[in-house]
């Protein structure tokens, strides 16, 4: 299996500090630069094509339809398995948000494990255990794929292909402007470059 992981682009939600779990915001127009900018790499690391697979909440099938549309790629699958987790009622809040509303509701956690603090939201376990399903199932892909899934969730795919513990997983980094490539048991980091410095396919 070679499988190409993307984060969705910027959306204003990003832009605001806002944090979007299951709800939804538009992709800013960075975001829509990240999208075609990642289309653009994967079409000189693709050239016999992929198939396309994302999340199908709105920012990360939009970004699908971007890099296909750049990559030459056909229209992507959506998989319910590829979406962020859900911070239930705290979906749409910002930290200020979250301390004035329930106050302390934190307290005991850190930056990287507060998102399974929620009283209603999905807990880890859970959404490991939808992104191993996929990850099993992605494994046997004759073909290269490409997924468009998001930050935490792309988090745990890296995490569970190399192995890693849960503190370990939740502290990778998540740029929207990067593919991850996992094959071979490993996983690299490719930076896509900026448009204008993108000539004749380089």
């Amino acid at each position: 299996m070679t499988l190409y992981l993307v984060r969705h682009g910027q959306t204003e939600f990003n832009r605001a500090g806002r944090y979007q779990g299951r709800l939804d915001s538009p992709l800013t127009a960075l975001g829509v630069e990240q999208g075609r900018r990642i289309g653009q790499r994967l079409a000189q690391l693709l050239p016999d094509g992929a198939d396309l697979v994302a999340s199908p909440l709105g920012r990360a099938a939009h970004t699908a339809r971007l890099v296909a549309e750049a990559a030459g790629l056909s229209e992507p699958r959506l998989d319910d398995r590829l979406m962020e987790v859900s911070l239930g009622r705290w979906d749409g809040m910002t930290d200020e948000d979250i301390e004035a509303v329930y106050p302390g509701a934190r307290n005991g956690t850190d930056r990287w494990n507060w998102y399974f603090a929620s009283p209603d939201g999905e807990r880890y376990e859970q959404l490991a255990a939808r992104a191993g399903a996929w990850l099993a199932e992605a494994a046997a892909s004759p073909r290269p794929l490409v997924a468009v899934s998001h930050g935490v969730t792309g988090r745990v795919i890296r995490g569970l292909y190399a192995g890693l513990s849960r503190i370990e997983t939740l502290k990778l980094p998540v740029p929207q402007d990067a593919v991850f490539r996992l094959t071979g048991g490993e996983v690299e980091q490719i930076d896509c470059a900026p448009l204008e410095t993108t000539v004749n396919g380089r």
